[in-house]
């Protein structure tokens, strides 16, 4: 079997079982550094170069968004960890321009931001809008093989604040035993009762928001960057990691 074939089964291998895909982020982690070096001009720091764990969460996004009719994985995982470093990179330029921008200027405590004209440059709007748009069509394929769809979530989102807490604590508990996350995948469906009984969280409310927490299981173990950055605004409290 040669090297490239090998990638190839490991990949469809990880899809199915999230040790391996855990093992199979280890053994290229020499990769993914070489990427964010590519990206940063420098070898990242562990522990201290958030794109080092963008580039990780790229990778196993890669592994998720896979398919052989991609053509080689490594260029693949290669080309989405320059494209979510980008993406992180802007994000990081935005906010800090945003604190400076709204710093008080004068004796009106006009701010900053007010002076200047709109000078958003339309290539980074796209380059976002574009990478957003990439997600969403990516999370509605694996949707599609739970038997779920965009508007099924909408619509079964949870309306009252005690219940969204609930599907919180639920997501949290799911997190932290990643065995719940092989049954979901392999069985393709939600393993309602470990989940109940391992969160405290009424079975009933599980069952009612099933589609639900369906999204948000993969949203949050398949490295969405962009979705979870705009879920942590409603899911307040959920580590994005």
């Amino acid at each position: 079997m040669n090297d490239a074939h090998k990638i190839v089964e490991q990949v469809y291998a990880a899809k199915e079982n999230v040790r391996a895909a855990d093992d199979l982020i280890r053994a290229y982690l020499p990769f993914i550094k070489a990427e964010t070096a590519k990206f940063l001009k420098r070898p990242p720091i562990e522990g201290q170069d958030d794109e080092l764990s963008i580039a990780m969460m790229a990778f196993h996004e890669a592994i998720g968004g896979y398919s052989r009719t991609r053509g080689s994985f490594l260029k693949y995982a290669a080309m989405l960890i320059r494209s979510r470093l980008v993406d992180y990179s802007r994000r990081e330029q935005r906010h800090s321009r945003v604190i400076s921008l709204d710093a008080p200027i004068g004796e009106e405590d006009t701010t900053l931001g007010e002076t200047l004209a709109d000078d958003r440059d339309p290539h980074e709007e796209t380059a976002s809008r574009d990478a957003t748009r990439a997600e969403i069509e990516e999370l509605t394929r694996q949707m599609k093989e739970f038997g779920v769809s965009l508007s099924d979530v909408a619509d079964n989102c949870p309306r009252q604040q005690r219940t969204l807490d609930a599907c919180r604590k639920a997501l949290q508990y799911a997190r932290e035993n990643p065995e719940l996350l092989d049954d979901l995948l392999k069985t393709k469906r939600l393993p309602i009762g470990q989940l109940a009984t391992g969160s405290g969280v009424e079975r009933k409310t599980l069952e009612r928001h099933r589609k639900y927490m369906v999204a948000l299981l993969l949203i949050y173990t398949n490295g969405y960057e962009i979705i979870r950055g705009h879920l942590k605004q409603v899911m307040k409290g959920v580590a994005v990691r």
